[in-house]
């Protein structure tokens, strides 16, 4: 039974070690000759002294250097703390200090990034680094008191290490790492984004990774013959799932570090790939790029997470990869995955988050704790042993979150704590959730209460709008004013910029496009707001952007697009 994080691996391994694990780029590890490096990396790691309970930082793009140090992790029974590869310095440094990492392991031009705060990690004593040279760390050395070492230093092989594999067979000798780890010890750290303060260290248990493998290897029907290809951030959940999800069932995962969604297309193609999960904006770039005739019909399945998946996106997405079917799910990172749609209700209930993944229990909840009836707006309660153990040294936030679960929860496994999402959510008679407002977010205009989800539907429904984000922003007249960033969609922009005889508008730049133009779409904006919204619904402002700010997850970064709004207008 798996019950460890790397029991995921080494028991598909036992099962059927010829098959491909990993792949990076046209590099291939077999389940057999990646577990040998798990347990050769874990044994590394005892050498260094490491204790159990003790910190690893993983500061690494998507690589099988990644893969086996967390694998590795949890065998000896140390944390795997995952470090987004897009963070700069000053939020690894903060991340290292904040759960004491003992050892991080990164690249050379990570390592050259972070020399001004070498000094200042409070509990950091190793550093590894995969691709430099020792005369390098040498000199780095010099000016620092942490030990340097390069990978291949790290991983050299004594004259015992060969015969770990006999006849194609994984056995034990008197070197493999044994450790008492239980499955509700911690397994990992995830750090939140941080668009407000500073970031939350999530602490997950091998429970919380293993069912979560399992979860998902069951609604998505993952087979051993799968071909899943993994592009998102390993220190996301929904990223650090690919992997977790493949290793159980005994899968192919092809770890992919893409510049442009084309990559991707080619990287379908290529590797005849089955499933991908992503969030909104990757797809959105998908639709906008031409797919070459049959290259996504090798696609099973696709996901979305991190955000609504317009309806006219979707249906781009499906026409490109004809035999997918698509999967739209809701999660939070303190619980991994509340709910999903299955493909099956798609377009009979398109507004849908779908009912509970396996191995978890959603409720929908009063102010004062009661159950509320069909088509209640309430607060999603997740209840259940994906219920995650915590903020990591942060028992404010951790009371806030994670409550006594609810007596009239079923709570089949007795999990004492329930997370209580902030989401506002109704359910249908038929048992379907349906998503209304984040708790923080609602906005009170007028003596209204309005959901900012509700009001983005209705721009999503113009087809000259790609993306819509509604923030509300301080007004002594109203409470609170609706402000509407909209990002229009691109064939429209090419129009714009062509009619003014200039180049393309860049859409990497968070300038708004000319005033000219915008008049006249802000006008049919306001005129489709009136035929569909209630006056007091109607935004006071709209603000085109060729692009919205995104967090190191992918998300809409909501805060930033306040903080700025609100500092361009003297309001902070």
């Amino acid at each position: 039974m798996t019950s460890l994080v790397h029991e995921l691996l080494s028991h598909s391994a036992q099962r059927s070690p010829n098959a491909i694990a990993l792949q990076i780029k046209e590099t291939q590890l077999n389940y057999l000759q990646l577990n040998e490096a798990i347990i050769h990396v874990a044994k590394s790691y005892k050498k260094l002294g490491l204790l159990q309970g003790e910190r690893i930082g993983i500061y690494l793009a998507k690589n099988q250097e990644n893969v086996q140090s967390m694998f590795a992790c949890s065998l000896l029974g140390t944390v795997f703390v995952p470090i987004n590869p897009v963070l700069k310095a000053p939020q690894v440094h903060y991340i290292a200090n904040d759960c004491q990492i003992k050892v991080l392991i990164t690249n050379r031009t990570r390592l050259m990034t972070l020399k001004p705060f070498l000094n200042d990690f409070t509990e950091l004593k190793t550093v590894i680094v995969i691709d430099a040279t020792p005369t390098e760390l040498a000199d780095i050395s010099t000016e620092t008191p942490l030990n340097m070492i390069n990978w291949a230093s790290f991983i050299s092989k004594d004259n015992r290490a060969e015969k770990d594999i006999v006849k194609g067979k994984i056995i034990e000798d008197s070197l493999t790492v044994k450790t008492a780890v239980a499955p509700n010890d911690l397994a990992a750290i995830l750090y939140t984004s941080g668009s407000t303060g500073q970031p939350k260290g999530i602490m997950l248990s091998h429970t919380n990774i293993v069912l979560g493998a399992k979860s998902v290897s069951q609604y998505l029907q993952l087979t051993p013959e799968d071909k899943i290809l993994a592009v998102l951030p390993l220190s996301f959940d929904y990223g650090l799932n690919q992997l977790t999800s493949c290793f159980l069932i005994g899968a192919k995962c092809v770890l992919l570090d893409y510049l442009l969604a084309n990559d991707v297309i080619k990287a379908i193609t290529h590797y005849e790939i089955t499933g991908l999960a992503a969030v909104p904006p990757l797809w959105m770039q998908l639709t906008k790029t031409t797919w070459p005739i049959n290259t996504g019909h090798s696609m099973r399945y696709f996901t979305n997470s991190g955000g609504v998946l317009p309806l006219k996106t979707l249906t781009t997405l499906q026409q490109n990869m004809p035999n997918a079917k698509p999967y739209l799910m809701y999660g939070l990172t303190e619980a991994f995955r509340s709910t999903f749609l299955s493909p099956d209700e798609i377009y009979n209930r398109p507004n849908s988050m779908g009912k509970a993944i396996p191995h978890s229990e959603i409720l929908v909840l009063r102010e004062d704790g009661s159950n509320c009836d069909d088509d209640e707006i309430g607060e999603l309660v997740h209840v259940g042993p994906l219920v995650t153990l915590g903020y990591w040294q942060n028992t404010r936030a951790t009371t806030e979150r994670f409550k006594n679960t609810p007596k009239q929860a079923k709570n089949e496994k007795n999990i004492p704590l329930a997370v209580f999402s902030g989401d506002f959510v109704k359910r249908d008679s038929a048992g379907f959730i349906y998503f209304v407002s984040r708790k923080d977010m609602m906005i009170k205009t007028s003596g209204y209460r309005v959901s900012p989800t509700e009001l983005e539907s209705v721009l999503l429904q113009l087809n000259i709008i790609n993306e819509a984000v509604i923030i509300g922003s301080p007004s002594v007249a109203l409470g609170q004013a609706i402000i509407a960033f909209i990002v229009i969609s691109h064939d429209v922009q090419v129009v714009l910029s062509q009619s003014m005889n200039t180049p393309d508008i860049n859409t990497e730049s968070d300038q708004e496009l000319p005033f000219i133009h915008n008049k006249k779409i802000k006008k049919e904006i306001i005129k489709h707001c009136q035929f569909n919204l209630p006056n007091y619904m109607i935004p006071k402002e709209i603000i085109i952007l060729n692009t919205l700010p995104r967090n190191a997850n992918g998300k809409i970064d909501t805060a930033l697009l306040l903080l700025n709004y609100n500092q361009e207008n003297g309001l902070s």
